[in-house]
Parts: structure tokens; C-alpha cells; sequence
């Protein structure tokens, strides 16, 4: 986030930023042109909007809570009500990625290969799609990019209470082959729009 705002700063952007967390680099003195120390909740978020009437807003800089209300904004028309462009990551791109089973459908879309699984909005269901696919299963809660409510299943058992979980915290869990034991590798490029590509880092995981 901090480096967000440096590089709009550099293009002489004025930056209004709404963050709660006052120990944190993004709102130190000089960063950006406003900070507003207030939730970053949909109602608040508008009202900031209705004040400064802001031409554009960055979604992606303030995890999970930032995502939901940017959703939220756009599901309510607020951001187009105040002509409020959404800069960088796209609304529709977020909710692609959050919801598990339609980033599955965009992978296929493009021939890429994952691992077997399937959408459930209630306990019985995972549990079911579970033993469809046969232990181990890893259960993802969609609508939480980072990861909250997942874990791996190797029975029954586990699996009902990872899917208690993780739809005490998401309308959806997707539940999957396990691939544990797998080498990952990611890597992190950014991208413009003349395609312009750079390869910040790459990471090798394991499960």
C-alpha cells in the first residue's frame, strides 16, 4: 500500500486514504495528501467518497476488508452513483478470484489443468462432495483470499468440522483433491496494459 500511494504521488496523484490502523507506514506523515483513521466499512467508505468525490479508487491495498467493502460499494452502486472509477484490479476480477468455483471455470477456460473438486454451500454437501473425490480432500473457503477456514481432511470427521468452519465464515467451501507433497511453484509478475510484463519474484512452496 505504502508503495501504492509513492507511485501515484510520483504521477501527481492526490491520494486520499481511509485506514484505522495508525502504526502502520501507510499513514505516516508526508505518505499520503488526506488519511482518514476510520473503518473501512461500506457506509464510512461512501461518506469519505460523498466529502472528497475522488476520481478513481485502488481496491487491492487493504486485504480481505478492503476487498469485501470495494464488493460491497460496487454491488450497491455507489462507486458509479459518484462517478468513482476502480483503478487497477477489477471488481469482477476480485469476485472471480475469490469465488472458487469460478476461478476453477476461468482456469478451464484457458486449457490449464486443476485438481478435481467441487462447490458446496452446506456441511452435508462438502462432506458428501468428500467422499466423492476420496480422502484426502483440502477444503478452501471462497471469498477469503487468505485462506481462512482451510485446511486438509483425511476423514469423515475432519472434513465436518473443516466445513463447519469454513461456512461459518463464507457463504462457499470448495472441496479438492489433496495435492499435498506437490512442489509449487509461483511466481509474481505484474502486468500493464500495453502487456508489458515484469517478474517481481518467484517462491517455491510446499504443501
Amino acid at each position: 500500500g505504502s508503495q501504492a500511494i509513492k507511485a501515484l504521488r510520483e504521477m501527481r496523484c492526490e491520494v486520499i486514504l481511509v485506514n484505522p490502523n495508525i502504526a502502520t507506514v501507510q499513514t505516516s506523515t508526508g505518505m499520503a495528501d488526506r488519511v482518514y483513521f476510520l473503518p473501512v466499512t461500506p457506509d464510512v467508505v461512501e461518506e469519505v467518497i460523498k466529502r472528497e468525490m475522488p476520481d478513481g479508487i485502488l481496491l487491492q491495498f487493504g486485504g480481505q476488508t478492503a476487498l469485501n467493502c470495494g464488493i460491497a460499494l460496487d454491488k450497491a452502486g455507489v462507486l458509479a452513483k459518484h462517478n468513482v472509477k476502480v483503478l487497477g484490479t477489477q471488481v469482477e476480477s476480485i469476485i472471480a478470484t475469490e469465488d472458487r468455483d469460478l476461478f476453477n471455470q476461468k482456469l478451464a477456460e484457458i486449457n490449464e489443468k486443476v485438481a478435481e473438486g467441487y462447490p458446496a454451500s452446506t456441511v452435508d454437501e462438502a462432506v458428501a462432495m468428500g467422499a466423492k473425490i476420496g480422502y484426502p480432500v483440502i477444503m478452501r473457503a471462497a471469498f477469503a483470499l487468505g485462506g481462512l477456514g482451510s485446511g486438509f481432511a483425511y476423514d469423515e470427521e475432519q472434513a465436518r468440522e473443516l466445513a463447519t468452519q469454513a461456512l461459518t465464515n463464507s457463504p462457499q467451501v470448495l472441496v479438492e483433491k489433496s495435492m499435498k507433497g506437490w512442489k509449487e511453484i509461483e511466481y509474481e509478475v505484474v502486468r500493464d496494459c500495453n502487456d508489458n510484463c515484469i517478474t517481481v519474484c518467484n517462491m517455491e512452496n510446499f504443501d
